[in-house]
């Protein structure tokens, strides 16, 4: 395989890996969402809706 060959494919593995753990990095450090409670919200609804 030549060089240039091997820079290419070296250098287009990283810039995966490098992504990949951008993300995957970013997935575990982001601050959860305050999501509301859906029974508090629905106490004075007695009867089911349809979807």
């Amino acid at each position: 395989m030549k060089t240039e060959a091997i820079i290419v494919m070296v250098s287009a593995q990283g810039i995966v890996v490098a992504m990949a753990a951008y993300f995957f990095y970013k997935v575990l450090t982001v601050k959860p969402k305050q999501e509301p409670d859906s029974y508090s919200e629905n106490d004075d609804i007695t009867e089911r809706q349809d979807s």
